[in-house]
């Protein structure tokens, strides 16, 4: 296909930038703080590990390892009137949105995937006496990967839809500030709002605890988080209030957060690429 032509140019250019590497470093820094926290204490735990790099590295540092690895991915060669060579060459703008796609994704993913394997490595130096949870970590690590690809499609889509890095960087930062640390952070994020709302016409908490769960899981942290039901012990997810329930909902367990995901890849793309179809070029 071709775009695996314009996706291998891509990487290649994008891979020494250090703007993606250096978050990449600081989740490194992360995995390798937890797993020094574990070594001091007399019954290391793994997932303890994961969960604290799902709450605190995977919901802050790899939203901005995807958004800095691609928000200018389309927008800085618009401005700059680079594209005007890539679509020059026998390709499509569909070749172009989705080789985009696949060297982003590339460069995130080889980053984290290094900072999982110093990670790894540090665990056997720093615990030698904590059990590693093998089938559970590459469950983790195959979840934040397609958590850091939504973050990328999400990024992508922005910087198709615009053309000037201005607007890009304002797209992706404002994108970062609702869906992430607004929606699923503050208390003043949609979920706290609804429930206020819902408090005050009279409504019975339990009719509407799934609603609001479900509410907090449509942004791609909330999706991520809820999907570590899928990697963590129920005792895990219960010192921190997200033990799943015998009776919850389809769309609360955790492969339905797998779904969203999914859908935060798919849909933001497709969007950007009908913003950048019909775009006018220079």
């Amino acid at each position: 296909m071709k775009a695996f032509a314009v996706a291998r140019r891509d990487f290649l250019d994008v891979r020494r930038a250090k703007l993606v590497w250096t978050p990449a470093a600081l989740y490194t820094l992360f995995m390798l703080l937890f797993f020094y926290g574990q070594s001091g204490s007399s019954d290391p735990n793994f997932h303890r590990v994961l969960w604290g790099l799902a709450g605190v590295g995977g919901a802050l540092v790899v939203p901005l390892i995807a958004l800095v690895a691609a928000y200018l991915a389309l927008a800085g060669e618009r401005e700059s009137g680079r594209i005007k060579f890539t679509l020059g060459a026998p390709v499509t703008r569909a070749d172009v949105v989705l080789g985009k796609l696949l060297a982003r994704s590339g460069v995130v993913a080889a980053g984290l995937l290094l900072s999982f394997v110093v990670g790894t490595a540090a665990a056997e130096v720093l615990v030698p006496s904590m059990e590693l949870a093998v089938g559970d970590f590459v469950m983790f690590v195959v979840l934040t990967l397609l958590y850091a690809v939504a973050y990328v499609s999400v990024a992508l889509a922005i910087s198709a839809s615009t053309s000037t890095r201005s607007r890009a960087i304002g797209g992706a930062i404002g994108f970062f500030f609702v869906f992430n640390i607004v929606w699923n952070f503050l208390p003043v994020g949609p979920v706290q709002m609804l429930s206020f709302v819902l408090d005050k016409l009279g409504a019975d908490p339990a009719d509407y605890e799934n609603l609001l769960e479900f509410l907090y899981s449509i942004s791609p942290t909330g999706a991520y988080l809820n999907s570590m039901q899928l990697v963590m012990p129920t005792d895990i997810l219960a010192t921190v209030g997200a033990a799943p329930r015998p009776d919850d909902p389809f769309y609360l367990e955790g492969w339905f957060m797998v779904v969203l995901m999914a859908l935060w890849i798919a849909v933001p793309l497709a969007l950007g690429y009908w913003r950048f179809r019909t775009a006018e070029i220079g």
